[in-house]
Parts: C-alpha cells; sequence; structure tokens
C-alpha cells in the first residue's frame, strides 16, 4: 500500500478520485525505485497509457468549447497543457513529489523535483485513473488539474514556451536579456541537466533529461517569480 509522507493527506484525497492501491503504488514507482528493489513493476507503461488520455480528454475539450478556433490555434493550446514544463507545473500543484518512490539516486539528485519525473509521474497517475475509475473520471481529473493552465492565455503561453515568454517579459519590465548556464552530470545513458538562467538580480534554475528542457524549467521559474512584479 502507498505510504504517506508525514504531513500529507493521502494523494486520493487530493486528487478526489478513488485509485485502486496497488496500480497508484505503480503509477508512483519509478524506474530507479523498481532496480533497487528486484525489477519490481515501474511505472512507464502507466505513463504510456496515461499520455493517450491526457492527449484525448484536453483534445475534445479545447476542440468542443473553442469552436471559433482553427487547428494551429487548437494545437498550441494543447501543447501548453501536455507538456513536461506544464505537467511538472500541475503535479507541483498537488504536491506530487513528496509521494514518489525513487532510487536513491534520484533521490540525491533532486529528482522529486525534476520537471522530467513530475510530468512521467503525473501522465502515470491518469493512467491509474483511467484503468481504475473509468475513462470519465479520469477525464474529470485531468480537466480539474490543467483547468488553471487553460484559464490564463499569458500562464499557458509560458507553460508552452517559457523561454520566449521570459524574455519578453524581461523586456517589458527593461532588465536585461535572460542568460543562461547549463552543467551536467550523471553517466552517459541518464543524464542530468541543470540550468541557472539570470535576468538582472533573479536567479532561478531548473533540471531535465536535456539541455533544452532544464532552460525550459529554468525560464518558467523566472517567469513566475518576475510575474509578480507585473
Amino acid at each position: 500500500m502507498t505510504e504517506v509522507p508525514t504531513g500529507e493527506r493521502p494523494l486520493t484525497e487530493k486528487l478526489g478520485v478513488d485509485i485502486d492501491a496497488e496500480l497508484l503504488e505503480r503509477a508512483l514507482t519509478h524506474r530507479s525505485y523498481a532496480y533497487e528493489h528486484g525489477g519490481i513493476p515501474h511505472n512507464e507503461r502507466l505513463e504510456f497509457l496515461g499520455d493517450s488520455v491526457l492527449g484525448l480528454a484536453v483534445t475534445v475539450m479545447l476542440f468542443t468549447t473553442n469552436p471559433d478556433l482553427d487547428e494551429g490555434a487548437l494545437a498550441k493550446r494543447r501543447a501548453s497543457v501536455v507538456s513536461t514544463v506544464a505537467l511538472a507545473e500541475v503535479a507541483r500543484g498537488i504536491g506530487l513529489g513528496a509521494y514518489l518512490r525513487l532510487g536513491r539516486g534520484e533521490e540525491n539528485t533532486g529528482g522529486r523535483d525534476k520537471d522530467s519525473i513530475l510530468a512521467d509521474t503525473m501522465e502515470a497517475v491518469f493512467g491509474a485513473t483511467f484503468l481504475s475509475a473509468g475513462q470519465e473520471a479520469a477525464t474529470e481529473l485531468i480537466l480539474r488539474l490543467t483547468q488553471p493552465l487553460l484559464a490564463d492565455p499569458e500562464r499557458y503561453g509560458a507553460a508552452m514556451d517559457p523561454k520566449t515568454s521570459l524574455q519578453e517579459l524581461a523586456a517589458r519590465l527593461g532588465s536585461p536579456a535572460p542568460h543562461y548556464a547549463v552543467v551536467s552530470s550523471g553517466p552517459d545513458h541518464d543524464r542530468l541537466f541543470t540550468a541557472t538562467v539570470t535576468v538582472g538580480e533573479v536567479s532561478t534554475t531548473g533540471a531535465g533529461t536535456s539541455k533544452k528542457t532544464a532552460e525550459m524549467a529554468a525560464a518558467l521559474n523566472a517567469w513566475r517569480q518576475l510575474s509578480q512584479d507585473v
């Protein structure tokens, strides 16, 4: 049974949906944890399923509620919700990182706050919801969690293209152009990139499995911080 972190409510309470305990535990199990515990099942198959469930739910909702938008505009809005950066933001909103089952290596390198791990786990949770509670419940959960991104055009624009959004915001504030610095660690087959972006006196970091993803995560963090000054 999935352990509840100290001081946290059960994840099913936060999600507002009843998910089979075994499926939820698997959804929260990263492959690094599975490898260290004798090759137990991990969440990648559920992630595969959840990616499709997520895409269908968001696509149908956008299509039916925006009859005047063309294909290109619909695709941009969908991308803003299903991107790694956007899903990681959704995951942080429910404190998903506290519930992850990670191997020692990921635990020691900040895996609970990595965009890639959070986004993949979020998709796995959607997959587990689909199998446990059905498509209607999974769709309701997805739309409820992603609604804040779609409700704020600037927010979903930043989630889709945080580097451009940050550059535009910096210009509006009269700040210097963002400057990025990236370092990497880990073996070639499991590389972790950490990016730091500096805009004037503001400096934020982000991590990911590629240089681009890390820079996008850092940019979104900076955009959030600078947006408070607008």
